[in-house]
């Protein structure tokens, strides 16, 4: 299965560095079309007004953290069936079995450099 490189792309992190920082790598590893929101709510209320080919959303936010943003994707029939990895500076057992069992397809943990990104987008969506 090739991944569609123009498929939109969701980065969801309070904070806007990280969101630089991310949307770099996607452009490097060839992602064209990346979309921002700064918490679980904004993405949320983006994700239902468009199709998203991956989300990639940081764990801790307020008001709506990205573990909650996970569940509320899961169970809405429109959106479950999107990508989603999560992005964590802890790697707490409990968040990874948590976010697990919510439904998350992968995740990373920070610091991480273009080569972990990509090899966690094509456990998810397949090479490219």
């Amino acid at each position: 299965m090739a991944v569609n490189l123009d498929a939109p792309v969701l980065v969801v992190d309070d904070y806007q560095t990280m969101i630089r920082i991310i949307r770099n790598l996607l452009k490097q590893l060839g992602f064209n079309n990346v979309e921002e929101a700064s918490d679980g709510k904004e993405a949320l209320a983006k994700m239902k007004l468009q199709k998203f080919g991956l989300v990639i959303s940081d764990w801790n936010m307020e008001p709506m953290t990205g573990y909650e943003l996970l569940r509320e994707v899961r169970s809405d029939e429109q959106l479950k069936g999107t990508p989603f990895i999560m992005v964590t500076a802890e790697s707490k057992t409990e968040n990874v079995i948590a976010a697990k069992k919510a439904g998350v397809n992968n995740y990373i943990v920070k610091p991480f450099n273009a080569q972990t990104l990509k090899a966690k987008i094509a456990s998810v969506l397949g090479d490219f």
